[in-house]
Protein backbone atom coordinates (compact mmCIF):
# COMPACT_ATOMS: atom_id res chain seq x y z
CA UNK A 1 0.00 0.00 0.00
CA UNK A 2 1.38 3.27 -0.77
CA UNK A 3 1.59 5.75 1.97
CA UNK A 4 1.41 9.17 2.35
CA UNK A 5 3.31 11.48 5.04
CA UNK A 6 1.52 14.88 5.94
CA UNK A 7 3.59 17.71 7.63
CA UNK A 8 1.28 20.12 9.33
CA UNK A 9 0.57 21.54 11.97
CA UNK A 10 -3.07 22.21 11.58
CA UNK A 11 -4.23 18.98 13.19
CA UNK A 12 -7.67 19.53 12.07
CA UNK A 13 -6.70 19.51 8.44
CA UNK A 14 -4.06 16.47 8.98
CA UNK A 15 -7.27 14.39 10.05
CA UNK A 16 -8.86 15.26 7.15
CA UNK A 17 -6.77 14.08 4.53
CA UNK A 18 -5.55 11.39 6.33
CA UNK A 19 -9.46 10.25 6.36
CA UNK A 20 -9.32 11.47 2.45
CA UNK A 21 -6.23 9.19 2.02
CA UNK A 22 -7.80 6.28 2.98
CA UNK A 23 -10.89 6.09 0.79
CA UNK A 24 -8.70 6.31 -1.46
CA UNK A 25 -7.16 3.33 -0.64
CA UNK A 26 -3.79 5.29 0.74
CA UNK A 27 -2.45 5.15 3.98
CA UNK A 28 -1.66 8.43 5.55
CA UNK A 29 0.52 9.55 8.50
CA UNK A 30 0.48 12.87 10.08
CA UNK A 31 3.12 15.20 12.14
CA UNK A 32 2.66 18.38 13.52
CA UNK A 33 6.29 20.13 12.77
CA UNK A 34 9.51 19.66 11.19
CA UNK A 35 11.18 17.51 13.31
CA UNK A 36 8.37 15.18 13.80
CA UNK A 37 8.17 14.83 10.03
CA UNK A 38 12.08 13.94 9.65
CA UNK A 39 11.59 11.31 12.34
CA UNK A 40 8.96 9.59 10.65
CA UNK A 41 10.69 9.43 7.49
CA UNK A 42 13.20 7.85 8.85
CA UNK A 43 12.04 5.05 10.60
CA UNK A 44 9.22 4.43 7.47
CA UNK A 45 8.73 4.19 3.73
CA UNK A 46 6.78 7.16 1.88
CA UNK A 47 5.56 7.84 -1.57
CA UNK A 48 4.49 11.07 -0.99
CA UNK A 49 5.32 14.10 1.83
CA UNK A 50 2.41 17.02 1.99
CA UNK A 51 4.27 19.37 3.55
CA UNK A 52 2.81 22.87 4.67
CA UNK A 53 5.06 26.10 4.57
CA UNK A 54 3.78 27.91 7.38
CA UNK A 55 4.74 26.04 10.45
CA UNK A 56 6.48 27.19 13.80
CA UNK A 57 10.16 26.17 14.26
CA UNK A 58 10.96 24.33 11.62
CA UNK A 59 8.93 25.70 8.66
CA UNK A 60 8.29 23.86 5.54
CA UNK A 61 11.33 25.13 3.95
CA UNK A 62 13.87 23.79 5.83
CA UNK A 63 12.24 20.65 6.47
CA UNK A 64 12.21 20.23 2.46
CA UNK A 65 15.95 21.08 2.21
CA UNK A 66 16.56 18.52 5.11
CA UNK A 67 14.63 15.83 3.13
CA UNK A 68 16.10 16.82 -0.21
CA UNK A 69 19.88 15.87 1.27
CA UNK A 70 18.82 12.17 0.91
CA UNK A 71 15.58 11.45 -0.93
CA UNK A 72 13.87 12.27 -3.64
CA UNK A 73 10.68 11.37 -2.91
CA UNK A 74 7.92 13.64 -4.00
CA UNK A 75 6.45 16.97 -2.47
CA UNK A 76 3.14 18.92 -2.44
CA UNK A 77 3.59 21.38 -1.03
CA UNK A 78 0.57 23.59 1.03
CA UNK A 79 0.61 27.79 0.85
CA UNK A 80 -1.91 30.20 1.58
CA UNK A 81 -4.00 31.53 -0.98
CA UNK A 82 -1.95 34.89 -1.98
CA UNK A 83 1.56 33.94 -0.78
CA UNK A 84 3.42 33.40 -4.82
CA UNK A 85 6.85 34.25 -3.34
CA UNK A 86 6.04 30.80 -1.25
CA UNK A 87 4.77 28.94 -4.24
CA UNK A 88 7.85 29.91 -6.89
CA UNK A 89 10.22 29.38 -3.71
CA UNK A 90 9.17 26.03 -3.29
CA UNK A 91 9.46 24.64 -6.63
CA UNK A 92 12.61 26.05 -6.92
CA UNK A 93 13.80 24.40 -3.84
CA UNK A 94 12.92 20.90 -4.66
CA UNK A 95 9.02 20.76 -4.60
CA UNK A 96 7.64 18.65 -6.95
CA UNK A 97 4.19 20.69 -6.83
CA UNK A 98 2.20 22.97 -4.70
CA UNK A 99 -2.12 23.76 -3.82
CA UNK A 100 -2.85 26.95 -2.30
CA UNK A 101 -5.37 26.81 0.54
CA UNK A 102 -7.91 26.28 0.74
CA UNK A 103 -7.93 23.71 -1.56
CA UNK A 104 -10.89 21.27 -3.21
CA UNK A 105 -10.27 17.77 -1.76
CA UNK A 106 -11.14 16.45 -4.73
CA UNK A 107 -8.04 18.23 -6.44
CA UNK A 108 -6.04 17.14 -3.30
CA UNK A 109 -6.07 13.45 -3.89
CA UNK A 110 -5.87 14.20 -7.76
CA UNK A 111 -2.50 15.79 -7.27
CA UNK A 112 -1.42 12.74 -4.50
CA UNK A 113 -2.35 10.10 -7.10
CA UNK A 114 -0.74 11.66 -10.06
CA UNK A 115 2.58 12.18 -8.22
CA UNK A 116 2.37 8.82 -6.50
CA UNK A 117 2.12 7.36 -10.16
CA UNK A 118 4.90 9.70 -11.57
CA UNK A 119 6.94 8.24 -8.77
CA UNK A 120 6.79 4.89 -8.91
CA UNK A 121 6.95 4.74 -12.68
CA UNK A 122 10.16 6.24 -12.87
CA UNK A 123 11.73 5.03 -9.38
CA UNK A 124 10.08 1.52 -8.73
CA UNK A 125 12.59 0.97 -5.97
CA UNK A 126 11.40 4.02 -4.20
CA UNK A 127 14.59 5.67 -4.18
CA UNK A 128 15.97 9.26 -5.53
CA UNK A 129 15.46 8.62 -9.38
CA UNK A 130 18.53 9.38 -11.21
CA UNK A 131 17.35 8.64 -14.63
CA UNK A 132 14.47 9.81 -16.73
CA UNK A 133 13.62 7.06 -19.58
CA UNK A 134 11.29 8.06 -22.16
CA UNK A 135 10.72 6.20 -25.59
CA UNK A 136 14.32 7.58 -27.55
CA UNK A 137 15.14 9.94 -25.16
CA UNK A 138 16.98 9.41 -21.57
CA UNK A 139 17.65 12.33 -18.91
CA UNK A 140 20.53 11.98 -16.66
CA UNK A 141 19.98 13.83 -13.53
CA UNK A 142 23.77 13.50 -12.19
CA UNK A 143 25.21 14.89 -14.97
CA UNK A 144 22.34 17.14 -16.65
CA UNK A 145 22.68 15.26 -19.96
CA UNK A 146 20.14 14.03 -22.40
CA UNK A 147 20.34 11.18 -24.52
CA UNK A 148 18.46 10.77 -27.85
CA UNK A 149 18.59 7.67 -30.12
CA UNK A 150 21.64 10.17 -32.33
CA UNK A 151 23.88 11.40 -29.60
CA UNK A 152 24.44 12.37 -25.86
CA UNK A 153 24.29 15.91 -24.88
CA UNK A 154 25.66 18.08 -22.38
CA UNK A 155 22.49 21.28 -22.51
CA UNK A 156 22.79 24.21 -21.37
CA UNK A 157 21.01 24.74 -17.78
CA UNK A 158 17.79 27.02 -18.78
CA UNK A 159 17.53 24.29 -21.86
CA UNK A 160 18.19 21.07 -19.08
CA UNK A 161 15.99 22.76 -16.25
CA UNK A 162 13.06 23.38 -18.76
CA UNK A 163 12.98 19.88 -20.34
CA UNK A 164 13.10 18.17 -17.08
CA UNK A 165 10.36 20.28 -15.26
CA UNK A 166 8.29 19.35 -18.09
CA UNK A 167 9.07 15.92 -18.06
CA UNK A 168 8.76 15.49 -14.49
CA UNK A 169 5.34 17.39 -15.16
CA UNK A 170 4.56 14.46 -18.02
CA UNK A 171 0.91 15.02 -19.32
CA UNK A 172 0.37 18.02 -17.07
CA UNK A 173 -0.48 21.22 -19.40
CA UNK A 174 2.10 24.10 -18.20
CA UNK A 175 1.55 27.41 -18.53
CA UNK A 176 4.59 30.02 -19.66
CA UNK A 177 4.05 31.46 -15.91
CA UNK A 178 4.36 27.98 -14.67
CA UNK A 179 7.90 27.21 -16.30
CA UNK A 180 8.90 30.50 -15.71
CA UNK A 181 8.79 31.02 -12.12
CA UNK A 182 9.49 27.05 -11.94
CA UNK A 183 13.16 27.61 -13.97
CA UNK A 184 13.93 31.10 -12.93
CA UNK A 185 13.12 30.68 -9.15
CA UNK A 186 11.16 34.76 -9.35
CA UNK A 187 8.08 35.98 -10.13
CA UNK A 188 6.65 35.90 -13.62
CA UNK A 189 7.47 38.74 -15.89
CA UNK A 190 6.04 38.84 -19.27
CA UNK A 191 8.96 37.21 -20.77
CA UNK A 192 6.92 34.67 -23.42
CA UNK A 193 9.55 35.20 -25.86
CA UNK A 194 12.85 33.93 -23.82
CA UNK A 195 10.86 30.71 -23.05
CA UNK A 196 9.78 30.31 -26.41
CA UNK A 197 13.54 30.77 -27.80
CA UNK A 198 14.53 28.62 -25.20
CA UNK A 199 12.42 25.55 -26.08
CA UNK A 200 12.75 25.96 -29.90
CA UNK A 201 16.62 25.54 -29.60
CA UNK A 202 15.97 22.71 -27.23
CA UNK A 203 13.58 20.95 -29.80
CA UNK A 204 15.77 20.95 -32.51
CA UNK A 205 18.73 19.35 -29.93
CA UNK A 206 15.61 16.58 -29.12
CA UNK A 207 13.34 16.21 -31.48
CA UNK A 208 13.05 13.79 -34.19
CA UNK A 209 11.48 16.57 -36.50
CA UNK A 210 11.32 19.91 -34.57
CA UNK A 211 8.26 21.19 -36.55
CA UNK A 212 6.32 18.32 -35.33
CA UNK A 213 7.56 17.79 -31.76
CA UNK A 214 7.14 14.33 -30.02
CA UNK A 215 8.09 15.77 -26.05
CA UNK A 216 7.60 18.77 -25.48
CA UNK A 217 4.24 19.54 -27.35
CA UNK A 218 2.86 22.97 -27.67
CA UNK A 219 -0.92 23.45 -26.11
CA UNK A 220 -2.26 26.69 -28.11
CA UNK A 221 -2.92 29.24 -26.20
CA UNK A 222 -2.12 27.99 -22.93
CA UNK A 223 1.27 26.58 -23.27
CA UNK A 224 3.41 23.39 -23.16
CA UNK A 225 2.59 19.56 -22.60
CA UNK A 226 5.57 16.82 -21.99
CA UNK A 227 3.98 14.11 -24.35
CA UNK A 228 2.14 11.29 -22.21
CA UNK A 229 2.71 8.82 -25.42
CA UNK A 230 6.44 8.64 -24.67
Amino acid sequence: MNRVLIIDDDKDLGTLLEKSLTLEGLAGDTCHSGKEGLAALAKQSYQLIVLDVMMPGMDGFETMAQIRKSSGIPILMLTSKSDNASKVHGLRAGADDYLTKPFDMAEFIARVLSLIRRYTRFNPGNEAPQQLNFSGLSIDLDRHTVTTGQETLLLPPKEFDILLFCARHQGKILTKQQIYEAVWGEPYVYDDSNIMAIISRLRKKIEPDPAAPTYIQTVKGIGYQFNTEV
